[in-house]
């Protein structure tokens, strides 16, 4: 759903606001921006975020916009009909949240070139193709300092879905935050292979629990390792939204996705003339990603504890891939006194030491 694979997407990450053309006369008529959904809006996750930033775009350019959804859609020859079919029916511009959705939105691209895309996860970029993505791994480690203070079994789980980097990054950065606090904690990690499946995602939460785990993190699509987590008694540290509806005393913390100012910044850039191509791989200082939402269950100086770390990410006065770092296998990948650069961050092909499990082909 969300995958990162190519190192060369770094190459040219900048945010696209600072790219700027001569601007032409604003149209008088609602720009059409259209969105595609790789799963249906649920109460919480990834595909909600999106939806929350749809919203926002509404919200901000009020008649000046109108919107339009398609949720549910399979990567592959169905998200191309649908991306399509989009453009057929004089939308401006499209959105495409999914890492699936890539190559099919530059086909219909091509075919299309007055009509501008943009690629969510994705890292081709053409004339008319941007690409964006969040440094989610930025939240998964402050989100781990939380696991690491509120841990009584110094064991967390981690229910994952596919080992491409983007996941490995979450999963390194959660385990080396929460040793951070706490250096005898371990993370176990189960993988799904799925990205929304809320069975095989509960079963995964059901069978950690059943191995020591008090604390549980996820890269999945549902709410459904929270939900387990309140079922259990457990602690479970939230993911792309707020999900203390379905873990009011379960969630501990959650790492959220804020989409509605970069698609409120792509509309108007769309309006104004000054849209470019290009790629952005924003964080907490972009406001792209956050921590928060804390539960109940969370102490008032752990919880400042996180936002202080989370003010020192956002300055880049924390450097949260720094060495040594040593694999799980126990070979040094980085020594001391260096820290990874944005190139070694996207090929990332390990899992850290303290975490147990392997990197599934």
């Amino acid at each position: 759903m969300y995958k990162n694979l190519a190192v060369t997407f770094v190459a040219a990450c900048f945010f696209l606001s600072a790219v700027q053309a001569q601007p032409t006369k604003p149209s008088t008529e609602p720009v059409k921006a259209g969105f595609v959904y790789v799963s249906p809006i649920t109460d919480a996750g990834w595909t909600k975020q999106h939806d929350e930033g749809r919203k926002a775009v509404e919200r901000a350019l009020g008649s000046q916009v109108k919107t339009t959804f398609v949720a549910d859609v399979a990567e592959g020859a169905d998200a191309e009909r649908v991306i399509r079919d989009l453009a057929q029916q004089g939308h401006q511009i499209i959105f495409t949240p999914s890492f699936g959705y890539m190559e099919p939105t530059l086909r219909v691209a091509k075919d299309f070139p007055n009509v501008k895309f943009e690629s969510v996860t994705g890292f081709k970029t053409a004339p008319n193709v941007a690409a964006s993505n969040a440094r989610y791994y930025e939240g998964r480690y402050l989100a781990g300092i939380a696991a690491g203070r509120m841990t009584q079994t110094n064991v967390a789980g981690y229910v994952a879905g596919f080992p491409i980097p983007e996941v490995l990054q979450g999963i390194n950065a959660f385990t080396l935050g929460m040793r951070s606090v706490n250096p005898q904690a371990t993370v176990k990690v189960v993988w799904l292979n799925a990205w929304f499946d809320p069975p095989k995602e509960r079963e995964a939460a059901m069978a950690l629990f059943n191995q020591d785990v008090d604390v549980i993190a996820f890269h999945t699509g549902s709410t459904a390792v929270m939900s387990a987590a309140q079922e259990r008694g457990k602690m479970a540290v939230a993911y792309h939204s707020d999900m203390r509806k379905a873990g009011p005393d379960a969630q501990i913390i959650a790492v959220t996705h804020q989409w509605g100012d970069y698609y409120t910044a792509r509309v108007k850039a769309l309006q104004n003339g000054s849209w470019k191509p290009g790629s952005v791989w924003g964080g907490v200082k972009d406001g792209m990603i956050r921590v928060g939402d804390f539960g109940p269950k969370v102490p008032k100086p752990v919880q400042d504890e996180v936002l202080a770390k989370q003010k020192l990410v956002g300055a880049g006065k924390l450097q949260l891939f720094a060495g040594p770092i040593t694999d799980n296998e126990g070979k040094l990948v980085l020594p001391a006194g260096q820290q990874l650069s944005d190139e070694q961050i996207l090929a990332m092909n390990y899992l850290v030491a303290g975490v147990v499990g392997k990197v599934s082909r």
